[in-house]
């Protein structure tokens, strides 16, 4: 049998789909904070992908994109596992606002650190609980602060099966973003 996919102390068996609520951060207020994560873990072995949206507070396109895809009836037919995310940063969220309540750019604060800031130690949960755990992953943008953005794809596009992979969602724009 295969074994369950952990995730903030929880564990999913194959098969299974679960929401998890990972603990980010108690505020001032003691009101706890978490991060929506839903978990589907396939019937068969296959790729671990996780799929995250407003990392900026303010561009929730991404979220509705997340609802649409876990309501997709092939989902049940999933290889592999899939971690989604549709709000990372739940304190610009809140305040549709791109930034964390310590005015910080939660995008420019990767991998962050367990006794940093407040948006330094919510990327630290996330790389920790989700993107380290993954094989791919794929983090949605859209425009902000009335900006208009074209469609695009950033990837590392000198690894051969990532660029296939970026080319495969047709969109006008493919950037190389090799980290």
């Amino acid at each position: 049998m295969r074994p369950p996919v952990s995730l903030a102390g929880s564990k999913i068996k194959p098969g299974q789909q679960a929401t998890i609520q990972v603990p980010v951060a108690r505020l001032y207020t003691h009101t706890e904070m978490t991060m929506p994560v839903h978990v589907i873990h396939g019937h068969k072995e296959g790729p671990r992908l996780f799929v995250s949206a407003a990392i900026h507070g303010d561009e929730i396109i991404g979220t509705e994109i997340i609802r649409r895809l876990m309501k997709l009836k092939k989902i049940k037919k999933l290889k592999g596992k899939l971690i989604a995310v549709p709000v990372v940063n739940e304190y610009g969220f809140l305040q549709q606002s791109r930034y964390s309540p310590d005015r910080r750019d939660l995008n420019r604060f990767f991998p962050g650190s367990e006794k940093g800031s407040l948006t330094s130690q919510l990327a630290n949960i996330f790389i920790n609980e989700i993107v380290v755990n993954s094989t791919h992953g794929i983090d949605l943008h859209a425009g902000s602060n009335h900006r208009t953005n074209r469609p695009q794809v950033r990837a590392n596009t000198a690894d051969p099966d990532t660029r296939r992979m970026a080319e495969a969602f047709r969109v006008p724009v493919v950037i190389n973003a090799s980290i």
